[in-house]
């Protein structure tokens, strides 16, 4: 009898990851930005190595697609997009298939993929939440549907999640530039309601007042969530440029606007760490492959990854699973951007 065909056998034949596979055979691959020649190759692939999922027909027999709904808010992002992969990767070794979203932060893009994953029966949710989400959460939770939020969480809202404590990994951040002696730190976020930014910002502010460093409103620069990377960067070339001699070191919430912070010092002329010391909460490749190698704040994406879909797994074999509030901690890895 032939070995039944898998996602990853597709994705070894193409030379791509397993994560495209599923996300062109999801019919996703023009809103996940994936080259048309590419969802082609996959697509001729798949018909080829004649792979037939059959979700349909396991469903009808035993009540279950096997299928995970995955919701995150940009699944190109560094953080999301490794969080995916190892999401997938965990679902298969448990016999589950996942179908990935991304919500862009917009109201009616994320209510509307929750409710097409709802009626498409997925077997559980694991969901980056955005504000807009919470009515129809606290819907799919009252229905009992097995969910778990990652990143963040609402604290009205009774459910599993898996977060980092983002508040101590900023604090932790700001005790690491003032052991430095720097003394202004000015502080890059998102203008956003999400609760894990307004913990970073928590922990900034605390820092801040451990340590005995002025808090300058002056220097708190918020940037509107979704926002496009070029006009962040030069959002951030204004703010600097207005700024310049006000402050010795940026304390950025986010790995994109991290990114896009490099990208004005350059514009600007500004050396790290020789004129400003950075450090960055959450890590990227620029920031590990760069010089200066960029200080951050890791969250442990691999771990999270794994508890969220044990929990969610466990909740969907087990209906009666008491629920389950993971929080990790994140670990300072030092490189060359303080000094």
């Amino acid at each position: 009898m032939a070995k039944k065909v898998s996602i990853k056998d597709i994705a070894s034949a193409a030379g791509v990851s397993a994560t495209t596979v599923s996300i062109v055979l999801n019919g996703r691959a023009r809103e996940m930005k994936i080259s048309e020649a590419m969802a082609k190759k996959v697509e001729k692939l798949a018909e080829k190595l004649n792979y037939r999922p059959n979700l349909f027909a396991k469903g009808l027999r035993t009540g279950k697609t096997h299928t995970i709904g995955l919701i995150v808010d940009d699944i190109s992002n560094y953080f999301f997009g490794h969080l995916a992969k190892v999401v997938e990767e965990e679902a298969d070794k448990k016999g589950y298939t996942v179908m990935f979203c991304s919500s862009e932060n917009n109201e009616g893009k994320s209510r509307n993929i929750l409710n097409m994953l709802v009626d498409k029966h997925m077997d559980g949710y694991i969901i980056a939440p955005t504000t807009f989400m919470l009515p129809e959460l606290e819907k799919l939770i009252a229905e009992k549907r097995p969910t778990v939020l990652i990143d963040r969480y609402f604290p009205s809202l009774n459910s599993n999640f898996v977060t980092v404590d983002n508040f101590t990994g900023s604090l932790e951040a700001i005790n690491h530039l003032a052991s430095k002696a720097v003394k202004k730190i000015a502080l890059v976020t998102n203008d956003t309601d999400q609760l894990q930014m307004q913990q970073r910002i928590d922990g900034y502010v605390s820092g801040l007042k451990k340590n005995k460093l002025p808090l300058d409103p002056s220097l708190v620069k918020k940037i509107p969530f979704g926002r496009p990377e070029a006009k962040q960067v030069k959002d951030l070339v204004q703010f600097f440029s207005r700024m310049k001699g006000k402050f010795d070191a940026v304390f950025f919430t986010s790995n994109n606007l991290g990114v896009a912070g490099l990208e004005a010092f350059n514009l600007l002329g500004l050396t790290v760490p020789d004129q400003v010391s950075v450090l960055c909460f959450d890590d990227n490749d620029l920031f590990r492959l760069g010089k200066p190698g960029i200080t951050v704040m890791s969250q442990p994406i691999k771990q999270m990854a794994k508890k969220a879909v044990e929990v969610l797994v466990k909740q969907i074999e087990q209906a009666d699973s008491p629920l389950s509030h993971v929080v990790l901690h994140t670990q300072l890895i030092e490189r060359a951007s303080v000094q």
